[in-house]
C-alpha cells in the first residue's frame, strides 16, 4: 500500500503526465480569422490528424499580438495566423516567431508582384493573399439612390455621407493594413486627408472588422471598407452584396507563422504544413470563406469568375512597404483612434457643416465664403503629425515602448491626450467656419 503522502504524490504526478499527454495532442492557434474558415481548416486537419485537437482563439491581430507577447513561456500558444504582414513583422523584431522555412510549400512563387509572399528571413509564411476594397449592399444603394464606388476617394462625396462603415486599425489588423495602403498610396498628408473625410462621412467605426460586413450585408450600413474576402464571400453566399479593388490597393499575404516556444511545436508544424497543402489551399474556394491562394495552380479549381492575383485580374497600384508600415504601426493606430475613433461624433459634425456650406457655395459663388470653406477644410483635415515627423525615429520609439517603459509610456499618454483634445478643439472651430461660410452664401 501506498503510504498517504506518497499516494498523493503519485496521483499528482500522474496528473502532470496526463496533463503534458494532452497538451501534446493538441495544437492551440492565434487568429483573427472568422468562425467560418477556422472551423474549416479545424474540421480538416482533425479529420487527417486523429488524437489532435485543434484549438482557436480568435482575437483581433493587435489583441493577439499582445497576447501571444505576454504569455508565459511555460504557456505558449502555437500559431500565429492573421491578414496583417505588418503584425509579422512587429512579432519577428520582438522574437516572437520560430523560423520555418522548411514548411514553406516549393510551389509557391517568390513574390506577388514586388511584394514576398514568405519572409525572406524564414519567420513567417504566406498562406493566402489579399486586397483592400469597398463592399456594398445593392438594395440598400438602390433605396438610397447611391452611386456605386470605384475608388477610395468617391467615399468622401457627400453623396455618401452617413451610409458608410469601417473599424478602427487599433482593433483589426485587416483595417490597419487598409489605411497604410492608403497612406502609401496617397502619401502621408493626403492620404490623411482622405482617410479623416471617409471618416467623416461613416455611420460609425465599428468594435470589430466583422462589424462592417455583417452591417453591409444586414442593412445597418450602406457601404464599407473590407478585406476583399468579406465582400467576395458575401456575394458567393448569395447577399445582395457588391465588392469592388479600388486602383490604389495593394495585394499582400495573409501569414501563419510558429510562435517561439509554441508548447506543441510539432502539431504547429503540421497544421501550418496542412494549410498550404493543396487540400488546405482549396479549401479557400469555399463560397463562405472566398480567400485567395498562394499556390497558382489551385486556380484551376476555382469558382467561375474567381479573382485571380497571378493572372492579371486584379491590378493594384501600391507596391506595399510592410518595413515602412511596421515602423510606425502603433503611430498609426494611435493617431487613428485619437483624432478618428474616440472624436467620431464631432468629426461628422464638421464633415456634414463642411457638407453643407460647399453645396450652399455651389449654387452662389462667392469668394469670402469660399475662403473660410477652405479653413474650415485645414482644421477638420489635417494630421495631427506631420510627415517629417512621422519619419522620426526617435519619435517612432516612442509608439514601441513596453509597459516597463514608464518615461515612454507618459510621453505616448502626453502626446495621445494632446491629439484628442486638438482633434475636439479643430473639429469645432471647423464646424463655426463652415457655419460662417454658409451664412455668406445665402
Amino acid at each position: 500500500m501506498y503510504p498517504a503522502r506518497s499516494f498523493t504524490a503519485a496521483l499528482f504526478g500522474f496528473g502532470l503526465l496526463a496533463a503534458a499527454a494532452h497538451a501534446q495532442q493538441q495544437v492551440v492557434i492565434v487568429t483573427s480569422f472568422p468562425k467560418e474558415l477556422t472551423a474549416a481548416y479545424k474540421k480538416a486537419f482533425e479529420a487527417r490528424n486523429p488524437g489532435i485537437n485543434v484549438e482557436i482563439l480568435n482575437k483581433p491581430t493587435p489583441a493577439g499580438l499582445a497576447y501571444v507577447r505576454e504569455a508565459p513561456p511555460a504557456n505558449k500558444p502555437d500559431v500565429f495566423w492573421a491578414s496583417a504582414p505588418d503584425a509579422f513583422e512587429v512579432m519577428a523584431r520582438e522574437n516572437l516567431l520560430a523560423r520555418a522555412t522548411d514548411l514553406a510549400n516549393p510551389a509557391v512563387p517568390r513574390k506577388i508582384g514586388n511584394y514576398p509572399i514568405n519572409d525572406p528571413k524564414g519567420y513567417y509564411l504566406g498562406q493566402a493573399l489579399a486586397g483592400y476594397g469597398i463592399m456594398w449592399n445593392t438594395r440598400y444603394m438602390k433605396a438610397n439612390k447611391l452611386p456605386e464606388p470605384r475608388e477610395w476617394v468617391d467615399l468622401v462625396k457627400p453623396v455618401y455621407s452617413g451610409h458608410v462603415a469601417m473599424s478602427s486599425p487599433s482593433r483589426s489588423g485587416t483595417t490597419h493594413l487598409t489605411v497604410e495602403t492608403i497612406l502609401q498610396g496617397e502619401g502621408w498628408t493626403k492620404g490623411w486627408r482622405q482617410m479623416l473625410m471617409i471618416a467623416g462621412n461613416s455611420a460609425a467605426i465599428t468594435e470589430r472588422s466583422f462589424g462592417v460586413p455583417d452591417g453591409v450585408n444586414n442593412g445597418q450600413y450602406g457601404l464599407g471598407l473590407v478585406i476583399d474576402f468579406f465582400g467576395l464571400a458575401a456575394i458567393a453566399s448569395g447577399f445582395p452584396a457588391g465588392f469592388v479593388y479600388p486602383s490604389m490597393t495593394a495585394i499582400v499575404p495573409a501569414n501563419i507563422g510558429l510562435i517561439a516556444g509554441a508548447r506543441n511545436a510539432a502539431n504547429a508544424r503540421r497544421f501550418i504544413a496542412f494549410t498550404l497543402s493543396p487540400e488546405g489551399q482549396e479549401l479557400l474556394f469555399d463560397p463562405k470563406i472566398s480567400r485567395l491562394p498562394v499556390v497558382p495552380g489551385v486556380y484551376a479549381k476555382a469558382p467561375k469568375g474567381f479573382p485571380n492575383p497571378f493572372a492579371g485580374t486584379i491590378k493594384p497600384k501600391v507596391n506595399f512597404d510592410s518595413e515602412l508600415s511596421e515602423s510606425r504601426y502603433y503611430l498609426v493606430s494611435a493617431m487613428f483612434d485619437q483624432t478618428i475613433t474616440f472624436r467620431h461624433k464631432e468629426l461628422v459634425a464638421a464633415t456634414r457643416a463642411i457638407h453643407e456650406a460647399a453645396a450652399r457655395l455651389a449654387g452662389k459663388p462667392n469668394a469670402r465664403a469660399q475662403k473660410l470653406l477652405d479653413e474650415a477644410r485645414q482644421y477638420a483635415y489635417t494630421p495631427v503629425v506631420s510627415e517629417d515627423k512621422a519619419k522620426d525615429k526617435e519619435f517612432l520609439g516612442i509608439f514601441r515602448a513596453t509597459k516597463r517603459d514608464a518615461a515612454k509610456v507618459k510621453k505616448m499618454t502626453v502626446l495621445e491626450e494632446y491629439w484628442n483634445s486638438e482633434a475636439r478643439k479643430n473639429y469645432a472651430k471647423a464646424v463655426e467656419i463652415a457655419k460662417q461660410a454658409t451664412a455668406l452664401a445665402k
